[in-house]
């Protein structure tokens, strides 16, 4: 049996502006994990199964964009070999889908560290490979993604990104001391794809306007690392105010997300805003230990589904 996991994400800014050039800053969330195991059946064919899901198939049998079986197909063009028969592959998560944690980033990344371990390849493939690797399946499902959560997610290291040819700029960030983050879910489901390809269409019929706000996110971004080597947590918490603020105007956010923001700004949080790509999914605030369990507290009170937390650096 060989078993590999990989960790959620938030983005603390620049969601959205990161597709189009403009840096971004993100975190693993290590408490919220995928798992994925493979085992050895002797079978003439690999059985998918995703227990959380209540359901399996065949490889063999299913379409080619199957999420399970796109990781399957990129693993087998990486090391030239076939991976279509002889063991199961199952997966489970602890990453709500669909809610901007990076859920299929991470699913594809615990994959191919077990598929490397089943091939005996565990030392031979890099942090940089799995990760581009995940890009891979990243596009097949999002169309144009910014490359950041696959980044984030294999590395399992808060970094600076920023997208560019022929290869992304990543940096590790420094946080002078800890962040503690509470993450409310807001339970409304959103796909990645449909929102970045939305924005994609706005800024397409109105560059001038769409440009204004990526700039304004790039800026945020690069403030905020330079906050948080400081740090100064208030302007951390002030920049994650004014972020969302931005996001909103770029239509990501929804009334679900706003009513958290508020909620945990109310309760005391130093900032709060929307991670990920919006409209539904997981907003965050930055706490103190004296804030923490009000904040929390608040947002269930305001109709979170649930919340989670996490720390960065």
């Amino acid at each position: 049996m060989f078993t590999a996991t990989a960790p959620g994400k938030v983005i603390l800014f620049g969601e959205h502006a990161v597709v189009y050039g403009h840096p971004a800053l993100a975190a693993p969330v290590v408490q919220l994990r995928a798992r994925a195991t493979v085992e050895e059946t002797g079978r003439s064919d690999v059985a998918l199964i995703a227990p959380d899901l209540n359901r399996s198939a065949l490889l063999s049998k299913v379409h080619a964009h199957n999420p399970l079986a796109a990781v399957v197909r990129v693993v087998e063009q990486y090391c030239n070999c076939s991976l279509s028969d002889g063991y199961s592959l199952s997966v489970t998560s602890a990453i709500p889908i669909a809610s901007g944690l990076g859920s299929g980033a991470a699913i594809s990344v615990a994959v191919i560290r077990a598929l490397a371990q089943y091939m005996g390849r565990e030392d031979a493939i890099s942090r940089e490979e799995v990760s581009r690797l995940a890009y891979e399946v990243e596009r097949l499902h999002h169309g144009t993604p910014s490359g950041v959560d696959n980044t984030v997610i294999a590395f399992e290291r808060p970094v600076y990104f920023v997208r560019r040819e022929p290869e992304p700029l990543i940096e590790t960030f420094v946080t002078a001391q800890p962040l503690r983050l509470v993450i409310g879910d807001t339970g409304i489901r959103s796909a990645t794809k449909d929102v970045v390809g939305d924005v994609r269409r706005q800024w397409s019929a109105d560059a001038e306007r769409f440009e204004t706000i990526f700039d304004a996110c790039g800026r945020i971004a690069v403030a905020g690392r330079e906050a948080l080597a400081a740090g100064d947590l208030p302007t951390v918490g002030a920049l994650m105010n004014e972020n969302h603020e931005w996001l909103a105007r770029m239509t990501v956010s929804s009334d679900a997300l706003d009513h958290l923001v508020a909620a945990a700004r109310g309760a005391g949080a130093l900032g709060a805003k929307l991670s990920g790509a919006g409209r539904g999914g997981n907003m965050i605030a930055l706490v103190t230990a004296e804030t923490e369990a009000v904040v929390a507290e608040q947002l269930l009170a305001a109709g979170a589904a649930r919340i989670f937390t996490s720390d960065v650096g």
